[in-house]
């Protein structure tokens, strides 16, 4: 089991100056501050909607808040730095100041985004492109010192589903972070988290063997985030809608914790931290 396999793995993260205990898997809940995320449920237009719905995820067990200001979702639309500001920054800024304790995390690829964020009151960064779409990205992140999310993708939101190809995934995805971790060592980012990047550049076949062979990414020996709720990954096999994917992504959660996740990225807080109590109480 999972408490016999993965004794080495770095299970702490440092969150300015408070040290983060990832032993049992946590649960990072989805604010989504876009008009166009794929699930219209999770949208959040004003500061007091999105107060309401952090302390809701909060009393259901989060102990992480993703905010996105940019939907990352196949072939959405581009927008502006000063947009993807606009949106995000007054809500980090309400969050951290109503809820001192809650650890908010940045959704975004932008280094300047990142660091008004962080000088906002966010705690670490969630880079879909792991400094692929900035250059600055990890020089900025190192200077923070805050944790930093290093998802797989290729491509951008608008290209990343155009075909994707490769001959293994798994073994791409490997020699991706492989890199990616040695860039983060050489700026000295202290605190790295991987995600495989489910639904992002990966065909319903690759994201299934991907998940499949997941495992293997415990080899980096560092905390591991996913993200499936409610994506395609579900509903094209289930031949079901978004608003019904709820059933599906507990299944795909509870699969990959006995596959070494650290962190579950969900809209539907509740239940996932069910996922996390029954397979605990699986493994003790």
């Amino acid at each position: 089991m999972a408490k016999d396999t993965f004794l080495n793995r770095k299970i702490t993260l440092n969150t300015k100056g408070n040290l983060i205990d990832l032993s049992r898997p946590e649960v990072m809940a989805i604010l989504n501050l876009t008009p166009d995320s794929f699930y219209s449920d999770s949208r959040i237009t004003n500061i007091n909607a999105a107060l309401q719905r952090t302390a809701d995820f909060l009393t259901a067990g989060a102990r992480f808040i993703d905010l996105g200001a940019y939907s990352s979702r196949p072939g959405a639309t581009h927008i502006s730095e000063g947009e993807e500001m606009k949106r995000l920054i007054p809500v980090v800024e309400a969050l951290a100041k109503e809820f001192p304790e809650v650890l908010l995390s940045i959704d975004t690829f932008r280094s300047k985004v990142a660091e008004a964020a962080i000088n906002g009151g966010a705690h670490l960064i969630n880079d879909i492109s792991a400094g692929s779409l900035d250059e600055l990205m990890f020089e900025t992140v190192a200077k923070l010192n805050v944790p930093y999310v290093m998802m797989h993708m290729k491509g951008n939101p608008q290209t990343m589903q155009q075909n994707p190809t490769y001959e293994n995934i798994t073994s791409e995805v490997i020699n991706y972070f492989t890199e990616k971790i040695k860039i983060a060592k050489e700026y000295g980012i202290k605190d790295v988290i991987i995600d495989p990047g489910f639904g992002f550049a990966k065909t319903t076949d690759h994201n299934y063997e991907l998940l499949r062979e997941m495992e293997v990414l415990n080899c980096f020996e560092l905390p591991i985030l996913v993200g499936f709720s409610r994506k395609s990954i579900i509903t094209k096999v289930l031949h079901n809608r978004t608003v019904d994917a709820l059933n599906g992504t507990s299944v795909l959660n509870t699969i990959a914790l006995t596959k070494g996740a650290s962190i579950l990225r969900v809209h539907d807080v509740k239940e996932a931290v069910e996922c996390i109590t029954l397979f605990k109480q699986l493994s003790q």
